[in-house]
Parts: structure tokens; C-alpha cells; sequence
């Protein structure tokens, strides 16, 4: 069993703020030209979409208008947590899991953690899928992600 990725940043907003910008904000700081199925394909998406409830669907806007599902929304607690089943570009059946936990961290900052799990799912496949995927979220969401919360 491979263990997770465990990625955090401290950003400079309030809990809701930082909710906010990742759920609602994603197309403004998610790297569309890279990290995305239009990028696969040489491309640049349009936008990314969660669906900010339990069950919402997560998926991406290709640069053709076509929708490409890359996970549910499993657990939606607004400005606290979520985690949703993840499978961009991959098959639904077997996606792995990715949950964020927004925490107060005083002076008008939130400790963001990003947990991505559940590796199994990928079999022969689950230790390259584990060594992209963390490396991948250091510029989705170390960088990326906490650019656009002002940081």
C-alpha cells in the first residue's frame, strides 16, 4: 500500500475565502493548458467546474465545449473540507480520492492540506500515478493555487 500525498500551504484569507477560490474560483488558478484532458491532446481547456455539493460532479470544459468528467464530490463541508473521487482522464471505476481541510491558522491566514489517496485503485500503474501526482501538485496547488489566494 502506497502511502498518500500530503501537500500543504498557509495562505493569506479566511477559511470561506480560501474555500471559495478553490471550489468556486478553480478555472482562475488551475493550469488548464497543463493540467488538463485538453492538455493531454495538445490543447488548452476552457474552464473546471465543482460542483460545490455531495455528489456534484468535477469536471473540465475542453477547448471544443466537450465535458470530460474527472471525479464526484463525495464530501462537501462549505469552508471546512471536501473530498471527491478523482479520475481525470481516466476511467470512473476506479478513481482515487482527494480530500482538502481548510483550518483557521490566526491573523486572517488558513492552513491548507490537500490529502490525495487511495492508490490501490490504479494497480500495476499505482506508483507512477503516485510519483506524477506528486509532483504534478506542487505547481497545481503550491503554486498555483496559492498565487491566486494572494500568497
Amino acid at each position: 500500500m502506497l502511502d498518500p500525498i500530503v501537500k500543504s500551504v498557509e495562505v493569506p484569507c479566511t477559511c470561506e475565502q480560501a474555500f471559495n477560490i478553490f471550489i468556486n474560483d478553480v478555472s482562475s488558478w488551475w493550469p488548464l493548458d497543463k493540467n488538463s484532458v485538453s492538455a493531454m491532446n495538445g490543447n488548452v481547456a476552457k474552464k473546471v467546474v465543482i460542483e460545490a455539493r455531495t455528489g456534484g460532479r468535477v469536471y473540465e470544459i475542453g477547448h471544443d465545449d466537450q465535458e470530460h468528467h474527472w471525479g464526484t464530490v463525495t464530501q462537501h463541508d462549505p469552508y471546512n473540507s471536501f473530498t471527491m473521487d478523482w479520475h481525470i482522464g481516466l476511467s470512473a471505476e476506479s478513481p482515487s480520492e482527494v480530500s482538502v481541510v481548510f483550518t483557521d491558522a490566526g491573523s486572517g491566514k488558513t492552513k491548507v492540506e490537500l490529502t490525495h489517496s487511495r492508490w490501490e485503485s490504479f494497480g500495476d500503474k499505482a506508483e507512477d500515478m503516485r510519483n506524477g501526482y506528486n509532483s504534478g501538485w506542487v505547481g497545481v496547488f503550491e503554486e498555483a493555487y496559492k498565487q491566486a489566494c494572494g500568497a
